[in-house]
């Protein structure tokens, strides 16, 4: 199943398998399209178990040259080295750098004397070049990259900013078996900012599972607001959503319910 909501196209499947790939064709079929027109593809990642199918499904997508794709890492835990198998830029290079022969990969670095210099140097590689694509997802508390509620801003004048993780956000990396306790998971993040994502060209956002679909039901349907950073998706140019039934659960339901009440004509989405 397929709709709009606002300017944000939203593709529904039964399983995330079946999410995944489809997901992985069409970045597949735009990663050919760029690479026929430019020398090189700037290409921003999530490190998150949400995107493990997408990432199967990527990795036997045929005719792209990897070689020519530029990796961005899109956040990373403050105080974890890049050899730490707990990093978000291990996780990258095991699953999308290496896996697939990535030509150039730009990470952050977690553990420094100064997070302030970090931020200023991974800023300026973000604002060297226009970014292409952006692979993400959406948390459990509708945040993007590490973009929770409680630092989101819109019109962010940073690029990357270091912020506090919010309890809902550690949680989850908990719930994702990326850290064995909640006292284990850091308490800060560097994150690509709320501005960067917003004005990558075109961004494919993947979201499985029934733990998502209340903030998949706030990226839909809720106020567009930082208290949902998602919610922006829906006045971005070109992205798109792709979830499986058990995340668009919540939203498919509420949907119904506004569409059987709309006057005849007219439909719940705006």
């Amino acid at each position: 199943m397929e709709r709009a909501v606002g300017r944000l196209r939203v593709c529904v499947y039964e399983t995330s398998r079946e999410m995944g790939a489809a997901a992985a064709h069409n970045v597949g079929e735009r990663l050919r399209s760029l690479l026929e027109r430019q020398q090189s593809v700037r290409v921003v990642f999530a490190a998150a178990a949400s995107q493990e199918s997408f990432l199967d499904a990527l990795a036997i997508e045929q005719g792209i040259d990897w070689g020519r794709v530029e990796v961005l890492q899109l956040d990373e835990y403050v105080g974890l080295g890049n050899d730490d198998p707990r990093s978000l830029s291990r996780w990258l290079a095991n699953r999308v750098t290496e896996r697939l022969g990535i030509g150039h990969a730009s990470y952050m670095h977690g553990r420094v004397e100064s997070v302030a210099d970090e931020c200023a140097r991974f800023e300026a590689e973000v604002n060297a070049r226009p970014i292409d694509l952006g692979l993400i997802g959406i948390g459990q508390n509708g945040h993007l990259a590490y973009n929770d509620p409680h630092v989101a801003d819109f019109s962010d004048p940073r690029s990357v900013k270091v912020v506090e993780i919010d309890g809902t956000s550690r949680a989850q990396a908990v719930r994702d078996s990326a850290f064995p306790t909640l006292a284990a998971v850091p308490r800060q993040a560097f994150t690509l900012t709320m501005s960067v994502l917003l004005r990558i060209q075109t961004l494919s956002v993947v979201v499985p599972g029934a733990h998502k679909a209340a903030a998949v039901a706030d990226t839909l349907l809720g106020p567009i607001s930082p208290a949902c950073p998602a919610s922006s998706l829906r006045q971005h140019t070109d992205a798109t959503l792709y979830v499986d039934a058990d995340a668009f659960k919540q939203a498919g339901a509420r949907l119904e319910s506004s569409e059987a009440s709309a006057p005849e004509g007219t439909t719940g989405l705006r």
